[in-house]
């Protein structure tokens, strides 16, 4: 490796010569600590991505070639942010050769080259959350089993659980111990079946199927090794056993291998995260050095303080202690409210009475979280009676319109004609006469001659079942198929082929069939075409003569391995509405944890799983995302199954050392008013400059 006084930054600095001004001694040791294994445990604010970032950085400017690294991620807006820092440090040739993105971004980069070596074409279609679910729910129907005793959500739970963990459905099968274990192995031996008949892979597949070509072909991991000869991971706390084979297969003999993340907020084991890929990755990765980052630049010490105390409650953990060179701040505040709406109204006024004290404080500088989705209707309800601007996480989002899923489905079937679950959408979209009969026919024809589906659609045998006029209509949609594959295959030329397409078979001129009210009609059609503008945005991205054009099935790829933060808008000026999983990663100078009670945070269902851990490290998750100002809230009773009942107040809230925190009732902060006394409050707090109301996601 060079020294680095032989290479420079093309940005004019010299990384390695600035890291004492830029970094602290720990932040300092693991950015030069490049050969063998490392495990950067970075507590909550530590700055761990600026760790990683000139850690890359470093290595480039200190002769490691920009192609050799590769940088894994759990989100693509974390991979962005990444991105666009060591953009900062290094010329865009360096940087750009980086592969910076999430685990199933950089498994289908391998498997688009060597899918092939299991049976799947590199046209393969990714299934979303609408594909899994049609796949499901047609499994359990081949499988004779009825879907109220087997609810597809939780088959593709169990299923993905199963893959994550490398189980096939034969393991399955021999670890079952009731009959409705035996059922899901079949229904999962089935769903595997349909999927791989359609030539498309789900989520779980494309990091599965990686690890299985690299294991069943040596000279495939071999290639990989060499190419890739040093490995991070971003949040290594969230992998699951399939990406710890993965990380392990990449590692190879060189185990360049940089994990960096925090045991302490684990909070995804019900999705299939092992925790014991982080505690034990000293034990797996021989020679390994450990270092812990513990200097917090977002919170108050009394914050951290309150953080430590809940979270050394775990034994099962690696020792680290947050601290921080900033102000002490305002002690937490733990409010009692009378009931769920009450708590909510506390919380809407203790917003107004924190933004009116405060002259630079915006909506956007609160989140209010919570441990359920259901919960959030109180605190929406309140928002909008105080005139609050508010942001719900988790609502519909544009990507999951019903056009914008359809627009995807015809392009996805254009590129994959073995895609049965996107014809099934969109064969009769707009309508072509194609019955109930007709659907039942042609899936009764698919079973019968093993052809897919868009061949048996242009099949005499079944335009003979239909109308003359149907008939035409299926003999058009197959033509038009046939007719632009191949253009989709190639580069370049998104919109104008997108365009084309999906005019030429009948969907853009088709809306005002499907919703009869021309200003919906419009507004949908509008909708697609807002997608159609996303692909010409993607094309101009790539406007360096030497880069390869994107194809389209590079856009829906990325348009499939889109994870929820794709899906929300950051400049709307709004209070956060949130779950405390979807706030991981984020900040907020004020942060209201709410429902502590017992059975709700903790949830009962972990009191009855015992994973009162997992749940501990959700709730030091909420504590960190605060910077300023904490404020966890309860109430005394609660509507449950039609009745009030009275709370417990949670387990969690006798961690909490006295001294930090003051207490407060909801009968002398946020009472409920009359709607005379909330205009009178809120003209006298804001004048005419109150909120103008609720902001959504989607909409």
């Amino acid at each position: 490796m060079r020294t680095s006084h032989e290479s420079k930054s093309a940005k004019g600095g010299n990384i390695s010569d600035n890291l004492g001004r830029l970094l602290n001694p720990p932040q300092i040791e693991a950015v030069r600590c490049v050969e063998g294994p490392l495990l950067v445990l970075a507590g909550a604010g530590t700055g761990k991505t600026r760790v990683i970032t000139h850690r890359i950085a470093y290595m480039i400017e200190n002769g490691i070639p920009s192609d050799c690294i590769a940088g894994m991620t759990f989100t693509n807006k974390a991979a962005r942010e990444m991105r666009e820092r060591i953009n900062s440090m290094l010329s865009r040739d360096e940087a750009s050769k980086v592969f910076l993105g999430t685990f199933h971004a950089f498994c289908a980069r391998i498997l688009r080259r060597e899918v092939h070596r299991i049976g799947f074409t590199s046209n393969f279609t990714i299934a979303d959350d609408s594909d899994q679910n049609a796949v499901i729910r047609q499994a359990l129907l081949d499988c004779d089993m009825d879907k109220d005793d087997f609810p597809p959500a939780l088959c593709l739970s169990l299923i993905s659980k199963a893959k994550s963990a490398l189980k096939n459905h034969r393991f399955l099968a021999l670890e079952a111990d009731d009959p409705f274990d035996v059922s899901i192995s079949k229904v999962y031996e089935r769903y595997v079946k349909i999927l791989e008949n359609q030539n498309m892979l789900d989520f779980d597949d494309m990091l599965l199927f990686t690890s299985k070509i690299f294991e069943e072909h040596s000279e495939v991991l071999n290639k990989y090794n060499d190419i890739y000869r040093y490995i991070l991971v971003d949040e290594y706390q969230d992998t699951n056993m399939v990406q710890f084979k993965l990380i392990r297969q990449l590692a190879g003999r060189k185990m360049n291998v940089c994990a960096v993340g925090d045991d302490d907020q684990s909070i995804y084991g019900w999705r299939g995260a092992n925790i014991k890929n982080i505690l034990n990755f000293p034990r797996e990765f021989s020679d390994c050095k450990v270092i812990a980052l513990e200097q917090n630049y977002r919170s108050t010490t009394t914050i951290l303080n309150v953080a430590n105390s809940i979270i050394s409650r775990n034994t099962d953990r690696h020792e680290k202690t947050l601290w921080s060179n900033l102000d002490g701040g305002d002690p937490i505040v733990i409010a009692c409210a009378v009931d769920e709406s009450d708590e909510a109204d506390y919380v809407a006024k203790k917003i107004c009475d924190v933004i009116s004290g405060a002259n630079d404080a915006s909506y956007s500088d609160f989140a209010v979280l919570y441990r359920s989705n259901h919960q959030s209707r109180h605190f929406e309800d309140a928002m909008k009676r105080y005139g609050i601007p508010y942001r719900l996480v988790g609502s519909r989002s544009f990507y999951e319109r019903r056009e914008i899923r359809d627009a995807v489905a015809y392009i996805k079937l254009a590129i994959n004609p073995k895609d049965d679950q996107s014809l099934l959408r969109i064969v009769n979209v707009p309508p072509k006469g194609i019955g109930d009969k007709a659907f039942e026919e042609l899936k009764s024809l698919r079973a019968e001659t093993g052809e897919a589906m868009a061949r048996v659609l242009s099949s005499d045998r079944f335009r003979s079942k239909l109308s003359s006029k149907a008939s035409a209509e299926c003999a058009k949609f197959a033509n038009v198929l046939d007719k632009w594959r191949p253009e989709m295959e190639a580069p370049g030329d998104l919109y104008d082929k997108a365009y084309g397409f999906l005019g030429e078979i009948g969907f853009l001129d088709g809306f005002i069939r499907i919703y009869k009210d021309r200003k919906e009609a419009e507004q949908r059609r509008d909708n697609v075409f807002e997608l159609l503008n996303m692909m010409a945005e993607q094309e101009k991205r790539f406007s360096n003569p030497l880069d390869e054009p994107p194809t389209m099935l590079s856009f829906i790829e990325q348009y499939c391995l889109q994870d929820d933060n794709d899906r929300v808008k950051e400049d709307a000026n709004g209070v956060t509405l949130m779950t405390v999983h979807a706030a991981k990663g984020l900040e907020f100078d004020s942060v209201f944890v709410t429902g502590m009670e017992g059975g709700i945070f903790p949830h009962e269902r972990s009191l009855k799983e015992q994973s009162g851990d997992e749940e501990r490290r959700l709730f030091y998750v909420a504590v960190t995302r605060a910077k300023k100002r904490l404020f966890l809230t309860r109430a005394r009773s609660r509507m449950k199954f039609g009745e009030k009942k009275a709370q417990e107040p949670s387990p969690f809230l006798e961690e909490i050392p006295p001294e930090l925190s003051i207490s407060e009732d909801s009968t002398t902060c946020g009472a409920v008013l009359s709607p005379d006394e909330y205009e009178a409050a809120l003209s006298k707090l804001f004048g005419n400059k109150k909120g103008s109301g609720v902001i959504y996601y989607d909409d």
